[in-house]
């Protein structure tokens, strides 16, 4: 089913601004600059941002070309059950097992022997090259605990690996 920039576009934009204004009614946390209305209203700007680029049709004419470009260099493509072993569907799991692995593991581990885990896991399950999973476990880890210990202020479980922040 594909379904129309017009309607997307506008979508994206009410879902921003609801979103935007359902953080900016959140009380602010005395003392700190940054509260829980802050994340809210970050994501609202940009699902409008994204909205508004959708609904003025920025992108398509790459889209067009690229979806040119691949049908005139391709093959047609096998069946679906021919790509794939009987066992892809259940990839769809992965993400519930990934949280469930979370809930027991971070406590033990910590946050950022976990987080590495479950990026290797996900990137490799969708398709990633060894040559871009391994850096992307070793480095998001490291740059969302910054960002959650940093500027979220909201600790995380030190485990195996302690970062000197």
């Amino acid at each position: 089913m594909h379904l129309s920039d017009r309607f997307t576009g506008p979508f994206l934009i009410a879902l921003g601004a609801l979103a935007a204004y359902g953080g900016s009614r959140l009380p602010p946390v005395p003392g700190q600059q940054v509260g829980p209305n802050v994340f809210p209203m970050v994501v609202g700007a940009g699902l409008v941002l994204c909205g508004v680029l959708i609904a003025l049709g920025v992108g398509r004419r790459f889209e067009e070309e690229a979806e040119a470009d691949l049908a005139a260099h391709e093959n047609p493509p096998p069946p679906e059950e021919a790509r794939h072993g009987r066992w892809y569907g259940l990839r769809a799991l992965i993400p519930p097992a990934l949280l469930v692995f979370y809930y027991f593991a971070v406590d033990r581990i910590g946050f950022v022997a976990t987080a590495a885990v479950m990026a290797l896991v996900a990137a490799k399950v969708l398709g990633a090259s060894w040559r871009l999973a391994l850096p992307l476990a070793a480095l998001a880890p490291i740059g969302v605990h910054f960002l959650f210990y940093k500027l979220l202020r909201v600790p995380l479980p030190a485990g195996l690996i302690p970062l000197p922040w």
